[in-house]
């Protein structure tokens, strides 16, 4: 009696399991679907010069649908009045896209965050709390990798967490420290070290938990490498990603919460 219960046991344990995994498996999908539509290029638009958009990373809508978070790099190009350049938000997919003029609100250059604003609204994305996600918990960034080669397709990528870690490395030798580099190590903040290659394009993707689509950091690059992305010809395999609360913390700035 003993031993059948336990078979019994053991068999609807297996069938718990392989249907958990297998739903789980089915709704990545549609978190993915969902997390794309909150997705944005970023570029620069002028009606005087080069037709089309020059497209310089990507970006995420908050908010009520007004706010887009992406990268200070991503939107720190002088902008030139003579052709009447401005930054522009464009959502949408392939040629069916929609293109919104952007206004920069507020910047975080420390954290290398910037936040934008639409007259339009566009399908917001929720955004996590304060907490860090541990090492060894899965992640996934969408984003346009490459998107003036590869157009506008957003790709989607999976790894995990593989370290948080401080946003500064010391170089090997005193005479290769800048100013700039000795403030971060004095002010270090934490932030994610992935699993997870992000290409040129990526910058400004949202970093979100797979099962739930909660963005939890902002990709970027620069922290380490301190200069331009270089994933193409030499790709390390490690990406870098803001968290989440310095989102949290401009967009209180700008009232955006």
């Amino acid at each position: 009696m003993i031993r059948t219960s336990f078979m019994t046991w053991v068999i609807c344990w297996a069938f718990i399991t392989c249907n958990y995994s297998v739903a789980d498996e089915k709704s990545f999908p549609q978190v993915v679907s969902n997390v794309s539509k909150s997705v944005v290029a970023i570029g620069i638009y002028s009606p005087l010069n080069q037709p089309g958009n020059q497209l310089r990373g990507t970006g995420f809508v908050v908010g009520d649908g007004k706010w887009i978070i992406t990268n200070h790099h991503v939107v720190s190009e002088v902008l030139d009045p003579a052709v009447v350049e401005h930054y522009v938000v464009v959502h949408g997919e392939g040629k069916q896209v929609s293109t919104f003029k952007a206004s920069i609100e507020a910047i975080d250059i420390k954290h290398d965050l910037a936040i934008l604003r639409i007259d339009a609204s566009l399908p917001p994305i929720k955004l996590h709390d304060d907490t860090f996600s541990p090492p060894g918990a899965q992640i996934a960034m969408t984003g346009y990798p490459i998107g003036p080669v590869l157009g506008l397709y957003a790709a989607t990528h999976r790894g995990y967490i593989a370290a948080i870690t401080p946003d500064a490395l010391p170089n090997a030798g005193s005479s290769q420290l800048t100013v700039d580099m000795l403030a971060r190590l004095e002010n270090a903040d934490l932030i994610y070290q992935l699993d997870a290659t992000a290409f040129p394009g990526n910058s400004g993707s949202p970093l979100y938990l797979p099962a739930t689509g909660e963005v939890i950091g902002v990709i970027n690059k620069v922290f380490i490498t301190a200069g331009k992305e270089s994933a193409i010809s030499a790709p390390t395999g490690i990406s870098y990603a803001i968290p989440v609360k310095h989102v949290h913390g401009l967009m209180k700035r700008v009232g955006a919460m």
